[in-house]
């Protein structure tokens, strides 16, 4: 059984992330979908908004079928790949940033694949969090 492992947020949960789900099985049987501690955000982005609890997120990620497991993860780094059992790591179009190529040649030193998953166009919960704010103006 190949695994695939991606990370994120997911404060706010949206098609866009189903989709990228959905990618993800066409790479592997087993998706592990990490989830950044939210006091771990606050610490680097005190400016950030959260809207769901680390707890919260976990539940609703958990809650979807095509979620297999569900871990939370303070930074992505290669400590924290090497504490997972996995095959592929899927990173998204917005995963440009040089801890990112750490993670990449990590995986690649290690026998796991990586994969670029495509954004769906149009959806980014920043957007939908500012259109949601400016609608309440």
């Amino acid at each position: 059984m190949k695994k695939i492992l991606t990370f994120g947020v997911y404060d706010f949960l949206h098609l866009g992330h189903v989709r990228l789900f959905k990618q993800c099985h066409l790479f592997a049987d087993y998706l592990i979908v990490a989830v950044q501690d939210g006091e771990f955000i606050l610490q680097h982005k005190p400016e950030a908004e959260i809207l769901y609890s680390t707890e919260e997120r976990v539940e609703m990620l958990e809650a979807l079928r095509i979620v297999d497991k569900v871990v939370v993860y303070h930074n992505a780094s290669p400590e924290f790949l090497s504490s997972l059992d996995f095959d592929i790591l899927a990173l998204g179009e917005d995963h440009t940033a040089e801890r990112f190529t750490v993670l990449k040649n990590w995986c690649l030193a290690n026998g796991k694949k990586v994969v670029h998953l495509k954004r769906t166009s149009g959806i980014c919960s920043s957007d939908i969090k500012k259109r949601l704010s400016d609608a309440r103006i």
